[in-house]
């Protein structure tokens, strides 16, 4: 794989999963009575920012009417609305909104993506579904190896689909392997990896998650990835 373009292109044409390729299709066809005027994207959803980015955001898989509808990680539902408010906030966003895939925002340094490129019934991947998707994330990580600096993994499902991953595109993972935990910090070969709580709405409505919390550690992992942050 020469090039992060050619990466996104080629997931956004798997069909490997068929429980996700049978949900995502349906989920397309039926749609939510608030977007039945949209085209829905009803395919894999690629990885989005920069090919140079120093700061990566592993999330857990795209929204059934989300990123599963707009054809860009966390963009259309509420728990982007939160992510991408939080990183306008600290200067790694050129806005505080992510309604659809052309509506002008861009990261600053930062790439979004997850170990789950499909929409899940019930917003939970199987083990199967998450081991078959890796080999996209470790191709992932190998094409950014050279600028990536930090990385800042969104829930305990996403850390235990990350970690297998770093180890398969070259970093040294400690042994036994690290904890998930909401501001875990783990040093990896010069790459520093820090955890949060996934921007869910269960865990921003409850309040296990605030939006000071979510600045906060994205502030560190930005500082720990040489971005300039507010």
């Amino acid at each position: 794989m020469d090039s992060l373009a050619e990466l996104d292109a080629r997931v956004a044409g798997c069909s490997v999963c068929p429980r996700l390729v049978e949900w995502r299709k349906e989920v397309g066809r039926t749609k939510r009575a608030a977007f039945q005027d949209w085209t829905y994207w009803a395919r894999p959803v690629p990885g989005f920012g920069p090919a140079d980015a120093s700061l990566l955001v592993i999330g857990l898989a795209p929204a059934a009417h989300g990123g599963n509808r707009t054809g860009r990680m966390f963009t259309g539902d509420r728990s982007g609305d939160v992510l991408y408010r939080a990183m306008f906030d600290v200067g790694l966003a050129s806005q505080p909104t992510s309604v659809t895939a052309d509506d002008g925002l861009e990261l600053h340094g930062v790439r979004v993506t997850a170990p789950v490129h499909c929409a899940p019934p019930e917003n939970k991947p199987t083990p199967g579904e998450r081991d078959t998707c890796r080999p996209w994330l470790v191709q992932e990580l190998t094409l950014l190896r050279p600028t990536l600096r930090a990385v800042l993994v969104l829930g305990a499902f996403g850390w235990q689909a990350a970690l297998p991953a770093f180890t398969e595109a070259g970093w040294t993972v400690p042994r036994p392997r690290p904890v998930f935990a909401h501001g875990a910090h783990v040093p990896l070969d010069g790459l520093d990896l820090f955890g949060c709580f996934h921007v869910s709405q269960r865990n921003t409505f409850t309040g296990k998650l605030t939006p000071a919390m979510l600045r906060d550690v994205l502030r560190r992992a930005g500082e720990a990835a040489g971005l300039p942050v507010k």
